[in-house]
C-alpha cells in the first residue's frame, strides 16, 4: 500500500545551493544554524517497491552530494529520518554518508528459542545493529547473532550469571537504565524478559516488539510461585510487586509497541494499559522446511520441557492410545519425562541441532502442542514442513492452526482432552501438506520484514506529527 508523507524541511541558500538545516518539530539540527532559512513543504511518495521521488528525493541527493560538509552525527540523524520514512533504506550512497545507528535490546542470549528467531529476523532487517542484553552465552546462540557487537549489562558479570540470570531479575531495571544509548537513532527492545526499560535519547525512536509481558509477573505469576522453592516463594510477592510497578512505568517510555499475536496484545492492554498495540506475528523461514517428504507414524512433541508446555500430557496421551511419540527438547522436566517414557515406544532425544529438528518435522505424523503459548513458532514450523498440528485451543495456536484444515484444535488442557483430539485427528486424515505449507507461508520472514518496516515508519510519522 502506498502512502503520502508530508515532510516539512528547512533549507538555506548559499553559493553551493540549497542545504538541509532542520526538521521542524523534531529538534534535529542538520547544520546547527538556520542562517537565511526558509521553510518549504515537500512530499515524498513511499511504498514497499517505490524509489524516492519529488522534492524530498532531491533533498536526499543534495545531502548525499554534500555529505562531506556535514558532521557525522548530523548525517546519521538525517538518514534516520529518511530511512524511517521508507526512503534510502541502505547505508550506501554518496561518499561520507553515515547509516542510521540502531540498537536492539534483547532480554538475554542464553539459547535459541522463539525470541531469538525473531531477533535474527530483526538483524536481517538491520544488519549493522548493535545488540544489548543482560546475559550473553556465545556458544548457545547462532552464528548470525555472534557476528554482531554484543554489549551486556552488569548482570553478565555477576556470579554464574549464565545459569542464575533469572535470580537476578530484581536488579535488571537498574541494569537496563545504566545502558548508555545516547549515540543511537533507533532503539528496538525485544521484550519477554526485561528489555524495554532502557532510557533512550529524546531524539531517538524507541519501538518495542513484545513476545509477552513478563509471564512470571502477570498471567503465570501464581503458577510460577507455586512451583518455586520456599525461599523464592517468600521473596516473590515483594519483588514482583516492585517489578510490576516498574514494568508499567517503563511501558510509557516506548513510542510504539508491536505484539507477536492478538493474544499478547490483549495481555499488554491489561498489564501495561497500552491500547495502541500493533499485531505483528512472529516469523519463520519457511524455505528452511520441506513439506514434500512422506509422513511417518510417530507423533512429535518439540519444545522446552517446562511445565506450561505440558510435555507430560503428550506422553500420557500417547501411552493411553499406544501411539509412538518422539520428544525433542531440554529443560527442567527432561529426566522426569524420561522416567515416564521408560519401557514404552517414546523416544526422548533431548536438545537436537536444527538439521535433526527439521528432519523430524518433515516426517512426523503430526505435532502435539498441548500447552498454551503466547504465539508459538513450532506449529508454524510443523506446518511449513507439511505436518498437521494437534493443539489446545488456547493462546497463539488459535491464530495459526486452522481446525480441520491444517490440524485439530481441541478444547481443554487435560490428557483426556488430548486423547479425544488424537482420535478425532485420525478420523480426519489425511491432511494436505501443501495446504499446511501455504498457511505457514503467510508468516514468512519476508512478510515480517515488510510489516516491521511499515510499523517503524508509522511510529516515526506519528511521533513527528507527519500527515498522510
Amino acid at each position: 500500500m502506498l502512502a503520502w508523507l508530508h515532510v516539512p524541511l528547512y533549507f538555506f541558500e548559499n553559493t553551493s545551493g540549497w542545504r538541509i538545516v532542520r526538521q521542524p518539530g523534531t529538534g534535529v539540527d542538520i547544520l546547527g544554524d538556520r542562517g537565511n532559512a526558509r521553510r518549504v513543504s515537500l512530499f515524498a511518495k513511499i511504498g514497499s517497491n517505490d524509489q524516492p521521488s519529488g522534492a524530498f528525493a532531491g533533498a536526499v541527493r543534495t545531502f548525499r552530494s554534500e555529505s562531506a560538509l556535514l558532521g557525522a552525527g548530523a548525517q546519521r540523524r538525517f538518514r534516520a529520518l529518511s530511512q524511517s520514512a521508507g526512503l534510502s533504506p541502505s547505508a550506501g550512497g554518496g561518499s561520507g554518508a553515515v547509516a542510521m545507528k540502531v540498537a536492539i535490546v534483547h532480554y538475554w542470549l542464553t539459547g535459541m528459542r522463539g525470541g531469538e528467531r525473531v531477533l535474527e529476523a530483526l538483524l536481517d532487517l538491520y544488519p549493522e545493529a548493535d545488540l544489548f542484553t543482560h546475559v550473553y552465552v556465545p556458544e548457545a546462540v547462532s552464528a548470525k547473532i555472534r557476528a554482531h557487537t554484543v554489549r551486556t549489562t552488569f548482570i553478565d558479570r555477576l556470579p554464574r550469571a549464565g545459569r542464575w540470570y533469572r535470580s537476578y531479575l530484581p536488579l535488571m531495571p537498574l541494569a537496563l537504565e545504566a545502558l548508555d544509548l545516547s549515540d543511537y537513532d533507533l532503539v528496538i527492545s525485544s521484550e519477554s524478559g526485561p528489555a524495554k526499560g532502557v532510557i533512550a535519547p529524546s531524539s531517538a525512536l524507541h519501538v518495542c516488539y513484545c513476545h509477552s509481558p513478563m509471564r512470571y509477573l502477570w498471567d503465570f505469576y501464581h503458577r510460577y510461585r507455586r512451583e518455586a522453592g520456599w525461599l523464592s516463594r517468600l521473596a516473590m510477592p515483594l519483588c514482583c510487586h516492585y517489578l510490576r510497578l516498574w514494568d508499567v512505568t517503563s511501558a510509557a517510555r516506548v513510542d510504539a509497541i508491536a505484539a507477536n499475536s492478538a493474544n499478547v496484545a490483549g495481555r499488554i492492554r491489561r498489564a501495561w494499559g497500552r491500547a495502541d498495540v500493533t499485531v505483528l506475528p512472529a516469523p519463520i523461514r519457511s524455505a528452511d522446511f520441506d513439506p514434500t517428504r512422506p509422513r511417518g507414524d510417530r507423533y512429535l512433541f518439540l519444545g522446552e520441557l517446562i511445565a506450561y508446555k505440558q510435555p507430560e500430557t503428550a506422553v500420557a496421551a500417547c501411552l493411553a492410545l499406544g501411539r509412538p511419540l518422539t520428544i525433542i527438547g531440554g529443560g527442567p522436566l527432561l529426566e522426569r519425562v524420561r522416567r515416564l517414557a521408560q519401557g514404552h515406544d517414546v523416544e526422548v532425544l533431548g536438545r537436537q541441532p536444527d538439521a535433526v529438528v527439521r528432519e523430524r518435522l518433515a516426517t512426523c505424523r503430526a505435532l502435539l502442542f498441548p500447552g498454551e503459548e503466547d504465539f508459538g513458532l513450532v506449529p508454524l514450523e510443523a506446518m511449513a514442513s507439511g505436518a498437521p498440528v494437534i493443539a489446545s485451543a488456547r493462546g497463539g495456536a488459535l491464530e495459526t492452526v486452522v481446525d480441520g484444515e491444517t490440524g485439530v484444535l481441541y478444547p481443554g488442557e487435560t490428557t483426556e482432552d488430548l486423547v479425544r483430539a488424537i482420535r478425532r485427528f485420525k478420523g480426519l486424515e489425511p491432511f494436505d501438506p501443501a495446504r499446511c505449507a501455504a498457511r505457514a507461508a503467510l508468516f514468512d520472514a519476508a512478510v515480517f520484514r515488510e510489516k516491521f518496516t511499515a510499523f517503524v515508519a508509522a511510529a516515526r510519522a506519528a511521533r513527528h506529527g507527519w500527515r498522510d
